[in-house]
Order: structure tokens, then C-alpha cells, then sequence
């Protein structure tokens, strides 16, 4: 049983380790920074133009057949995070999402990639929108390269069990982290 768990544990850990030059980065968005309020929800009082950002990545591990992206706020105060952004399907030829990409309906997606519901109800983008006077969020965007064409999950799925299926099936993840907040009484 070590032996063979020893075993998985070195499989899982070169499969990453072939994704250490995995990057994901946006035009719209630095790594570490305050986003724009154009990417701020327009519901529960948040008055922006829910926007999803550009995203690129590069140099994904060499078996990849598809990505997903997901973008999730760990400090939302839920008990369990915000899932505002998930992608599954995206073919494993394209390399970025543009911007707006997000968008309701799937239109600016590539060919073949989908939205999955978030935990605003709805299959798009859902914009940053944490409480006012809260200090600055942290929302994680992720990239996941996949070793399968397709996560086969019914339409109404949830970000939690969509999430489940791409961590079954990662080889390789690229991410960063930006910050949004808003101050008290604006």
C-alpha cells in the first residue's frame, strides 16, 4: 500500500513538474493589484459593468487536450468562498479568453467551451462585488490544463462540482491573484 501510494505521488508530482514554465497572466489585470471597477458586478449594490478580463497562458504541459478557467474569491464571507468565473471545454489549441469573454449566453467564448453556473445563479461572468468596507478581496483567476477533450457534467452543474472534475482531471495549473474592495459608504 506505501509502495503503491509512493508510487501515485511521484506519477502526480511529475505530471506537474512538467507544467513548472505553465504561466497565466492578463492585459487587464497585474498580478497582486486593485482590479478596475469595469470588472465589478451590477447586482447586491455593486454598480459596475461586469466585465470578465482578458486572460492569456502559455507553455501548458505537452498532453494537454483542453482547459478550464475558474476565477474564486476565498474572502467572501459565505463560509465558503464565491466561485464568480468557470470555463470547462475550452479546446486545448486556443491559449487565451478575450475580454468580455464572460459574457451571458457563451458567444465570446472559443468554439466548444461553456460556461458553468457561478454562485450568482447564472452560466457567465459574475463581477467582484464584496461588501462595502470589507478590506480588498482576493480573487484567484486559474488556468487548468487538462488531460481529457471534455468534462462531461449535466448543464446545471454547480462551480463546486465542476471543480471537482478538473481537479480529478489537472495536469498542470497556472495562477494569480488580484484584489478588489470597496470603502465604506462609496
Amino acid at each position: 500500500m506505501k509502495n503503491t501510494l509512493l508510487a501515485a505521488a511521484l506519477v502526480g508530482a511529475a505530471s506537474l513538474a512538467g507544467a513548472a514554465g505553465f504561466t497565466l497572466t492578463s492585459p487587464d489585470i497585474k498580478a497582486n493589484a486593485l482590479m478596475d471597477k469595469k470588472f465589478e458586478a451590477n447586482v447586491f449594490g455593486c454598480t459596475g459593468e461586469n466585465k470578465s478580463p482578458a486572460l492569456k497562458w502559455s507553455d501548458a504541459p505537452k498532453d494537454t487536450k483542453s482547459y478550464a478557467v475558474t476565477v474564486y474569491d476565498p474572502d467572501a464571507p459565505t463560509g465558503s468562498g464565491w466561485w464568480h468565473w468557470s470555463v470547462i471545454n475550452i479546446p486545448a489549441s486556443v491559449t487565451e479568453l478575450r475580454a468580455n469573454a464572460g459574457a451571458a449566453g457563451g458567444a465570446l467564448l472559443p468554439a466548444g467551451a461553456k460556461h458553468v453556473r457561478t454562485d450568482y445563479g447564472t452560466a457567465a461572468w459574475g463581477g467582484v462585488c464584496p461588501p462595502e468596507g470589507d478590506k480588498p478581496h482576493r480573487y484567484i483567476f486559474t488556468v487548468y490544463a487538462l488531460k481529457i477533450d471534455k468534462l462531461d457534467i449535466p448543464a446545471d452543474a454547480t462551480a463546486a462540482l465542476a471543480g471537482f472534475m478538473i481537479n480529478a482531471n489537472q495536469i498542470g495549473k497556472a495562477t494569480f491573484t488580484a484584489k478588489y474592495g470597496k470603502p465604506k459608504g462609496k
